[in-house]
């Protein structure tokens, strides 16, 4: 469908509207950007019956939700930089029976973003299976672009990152590899140079380091003790501001050290006391802010007052 299709190629060229590369590595002032994830089209009605290994044969919800986040986020003034969508963005595992209705239908929903806003996909469990192989991680990248990359945006350095590389490359240790090198180079240049040196470097996955503490138990819904404690360690060095995560469907996360672990809920289907929404992300010279915004509050109101305010500044 080619209209769907636009989304993807969005997707894929990372454009930021009249601007060259190097000139979005130029500092020029404050911006916003919208933080979303698991719209995972499918997941609300398993997880209403129960079945949540299944891969959901009904979507409607999810693809309602999804379109009432675009059309928030495209009335908002100032506009976003960009829209970030952090994994599972179906419910439908690899190869299975609804995953390419799901995805259309996703592309769908989300192709009434304004052309101006662009979109960034991060990869989840959900889209790679959780154990991916080089086959499921080829048609992630075919469907919705590249797993892992970077990009510039107003002086700001974003790093995409796919988590489940860092969860269990059991099947795929080459690619696991091929991001780790390419990530090192990422976070070395990021402090170091050669090069420009960023006003803030942001990170950008599906599974959390940790949901409330780094020293917290390893659980379905982080990364393991020793990965996480390395991960900490090298974004810490490099000067990593803040990740931006998903994959808990609740708010969750916490300040430690300097580094801002943000836990977003979902688009989707929720499992705690949340409601469905979207973060709403202020960067001024000094600081990332960030407010998750319910959907309904995001539609009627805007962003809070005090979050508009840091933009005029």
């Amino acid at each position: 469908m080619a209209e769907a299709e636009d989304i993807f190629l969005r997707a894929k060229q990372r454009t930021f509207t009249g601007l060259t590369e190097d000139e979005q590595k130029e500092w020029r002032g404050p911006f916003c950007f919208i933080q979303a994830a698991d719209p995972q089209l499918g997941l609300m009605k398993t997880w209403r019956e129960g079945d949540c290994d299944g891969g959901g044969d009904e979507w409607t919800d999810e693809v309602q939700l999804t379109q009432q986040a675009v059309e928030a986020v495209n009335k908002l003034s100032p506009r976003p930089k960009f829209m970030v969508l952090c994994g599972d963005l179906v419910h439908a595992m690899p190869s299975t029976q609804y995953r390419e209705g799901q995805e259309r239908d996703l592309k769908v929903a989300l192709r009434g973003t304004d052309p101006s806003i662009p979109l960034v996909f991060v990869s989840g469990n959900h889209d790679l299976g959780n154990t991916p192989t080089p086959e499921t991680v080829a048609q992630f990248c075919n469907a919705w672009g590249d797993d892992y990359f970077s990009f510039w945006v107003g002086g700001v350095l974003c790093l995409v990152l796919n988590s489940q590389l860092f969860f269990d490359a059991s099947a795929c240790p080459d690619l696991r590899d091929a991001q780790e090198a390419w990530l090192e180079g990422q976070l070395q240049r990021a402090s170091q140079g050669p090069g420009v040196i960023p006003k803030h470097v942001l990170v950008f996955q599906h599974i959390p380091l940790y949901l409330k503490t780094p020293d917290e138990e390893d659980d379905y819904f982080n990364l393991q003790t020793a990965t996480r404690q390395s991960l900490l360690g090298r974004f810490k060095r490099a000067g990593v501001k803040a990740v931006f995560s998903g994959h808990y469907h609740r708010n969750a996360g916490g300040l430690h050290n300097g580094l801002d672990m943000v836990v977003s809920s979902a688009i989707g289907c929720q499992l705690g006391e949340d409601t469905h929404g979207v973060r709403v992300v202020v960067v001024t010279a000094d600081q990332v802010i960030h407010r998750y915004h319910s959907l309904e509050q995001l539609s009627g109101r805007g962003m809070d007052e005090d979050l508009r305010n840091l933009l005029q500044a």
